[in-house]
């Protein structure tokens, strides 16, 4: 019997389900806080040059100190990271003028003047700045790292068991080094116990709590503008994060604990109220020696997903509008982007949905190249819209091409190639010295490749969760039969008893076929 056949007997989408689902998503809100959080620690303020105090400027107000000591832009705004090296005092006379050469621009010789933050602290700016983007990536190494670790223990043990508890902030790569279990098991052992009809509800429901912790990083931040306590208040809720549920029976059962996996399922059929299902025929532990399928291609389109979405939501200062603003639009569109993703994937399927959507991301980023800045913002939401709907059914798609006995390894992974693509996508920012529209050129080719070659992954709309390699070498997917009508009803009780009948059995690790009723 597929594990599958044996859901549909106990309750494919019942009370248990549920029950898991509503445990992980409020967790599930803490994530993008931490993720993002480096928008809002590491954002860099107006700033300009300090202008040491003389006796001749005594009289004078501070725009027009600025005046004559901050050359312009050509938009009329204090450049940030130059100063003149003597006081233009022609420029009282007449501001629009122009310095005659740029012999008497210098860079900032004796600090800078700006708001308060941790990138004011240690001066990280102008030449600096490349320090700042870098906490960034020193996050997602740790993020990195730990998507690795985890996912193998995920495999080698079992789903939570590998799940430590939440830290408390300490540096950027400790801080998330124990975290990447969660979104990787948390977000599968919801999977694994729903059926196949909703397992696409399942993915998008808890996706939906991310988009919501996006929205409450924008609020928590505008209050708390102090960088330590926003630390502290972002990262305290994850004390309170620590949820239980039970561990995989597909995983159990595909690992050889079929008396682990017989408990769980008693008590997921109790729950759902399902008393009247039979089982007719053994549901065994398969195991796999070596796999020959190749998931080249989904890592590939992983990292451009990753590598676009980190992009445009590090970026916020980048499209025109504030940062907080920003960051709650960007937050709040993802919502119905990932409701019109619920449909699409069940009509259109999940390889079409995953390429044009990473491909139409791509275009909005390198549409704000050419397109007048009134229109920017605008096209970066549509952007933001599509890169969260890649990001939503690119973990959906991959929970269902790797097989039971490999899943948490291959999430693992692939969050690694993920958080790879989150690592680089920061340091691109630094590419704008040498060409200012080279990043979003960057990240603009990036996703159109990695888009295109999701064209050649296999589709698995309605197909059934894989259990062992066998299941996946090929590539053939199959949909799931019919759904049988439910026998006769039995009663419950202890096993043995005779209000059991109906109920799975356990007989030399092996669950088989429930004696016929009376």
């Amino acid at each position: 019997m597929k594990f599958e056949d044996l859901l549909l007997d106990i309750g494919g989408f019942g009370r248990f389900q549920i029950l898991i689902l509503f445990l992980l998503c409020f967790p599930r809100i803490n994530l993008p806080m931490h993720f993002l959080l480096h928008n809002f620690l590491a954002a860099t303020p107006s700033h300009h040059c300090a202008i040491p105090h003389q006796e001749a400027f005594v009289n004078f107000t501070t725009e027009e100190l600025l005046l004559i000591s901050i050359p312009r832009e050509p938009d009329g705004t204090f450049r940030s990271c130059e100063m003149f090296s003597q006081p233009q005092f022609y420029l009282l006379l007449n501001s629009s003028l122009q310095p005659e050469n740029d012999s008497i621009i210098e860079p900032c010789k004796h600090g800078w003047v700006y708001d308060h933050s941790h990138t004011s602290e240690w001066d990280l700016v102008c030449e600096q700045r490349g320090l700042n983007q870098a906490t960034a990536t020193f996050f997602f190494v740790g993020v990195t790292v730990g998507a690795v670790i985890f996912g193998y223990l995920s495999d080698r043990f079992d789903i939570f068991q590998a799940t430590p508890l939440p830290p408390f902030p300490s540096l950027a790569f400790f801080r998330l080094f124990p975290l990447p279990p969660f979104p990787c098991c948390g977000a599968l052992a919801g999977m694994e116990w729903v059926d196949v009809q909703h397992r696409t509800l399942s993915g998008i429901l808890t996706s939906i709590f991310w988009s919501v912790g996006n929205m409450l990083l924008a609020m928590v931040a505008y209050l708390v503008r102090d960088w330590r306590w926003l630390l502290v208040a972002v990262t305290g809720p994850c004390l309170l994060s620590i949820v239980w549920v039970p561990e995989s029976a597909r995983w159990l059962i595909a690992n050889g604990k079929a008396k682990q996996a017989h408990r769980h399922l008693l008590r997921c059929a109790r729950i759902n109220g399902r008393k009247d299902f039979t089982i007719s025929t053994e549901v065994r532990a398969r195991r796999c020696r070596h796999t020959s399928f190749c998931h080249t291609l989904l890592q590939f389109s992983l990292f451009g997903v990753a590598f676009s979405y980190y992009g445009m939501s590090m970026n916020l200062t980048g499209f025109g509008l504030d940062i907080y603003l920003s960051q709650f639009v960007f937050g709040i569109i993802e919502i119905p982007a990932k409701l019109i993703m619920y449909v699409l994937v069940n009509r259109v399927g999940r390889r079409q949905s995953q390429a044009w959507t990473l491909i139409l991301t791509g275009l909005c980023i390198g549409a704000n190249v050419i397109i007048p800045n009134s229109l920017r913002s605008v096209v970066a939401v549509m952007g933001k819209g599509f890169s969260e709907s890649a990001f939503t059914t690119v973990f959906l798609y991959t929970s269902e091409l790797y097989p039971t006995v490999l899943r948490q390894s291959g999430m693992g992974y692939t969050s690694f190639v993920a958080r790879l693509g989150g690592a680089l996508a920061p340091l691109v920012f630094l590419l704008d010295s040498v060409w200012p529209p080279l990043p979003e050129v960057t990240y603009c080719g990036v996703a159109a490749c990695c888009g295109s070659v999701a064209f050649l992954l296999p589709e698995t709309l309605h197909a059934r969760l894989p259990e062992g390699v066998e299941d996946v070498e090929g590539t053939q997917f199959h949909p799931p039969p019919p759904v049988p009508a439910p026998p006769a009803r039995a009663g419950s009780g202890p096993p043995g008893h005779p209000r059991t009948r109906g109920l799975p059995a356990l007989r030399d690790g092996i669950l088989v076929p429930a004696p016929p009723n009376d």
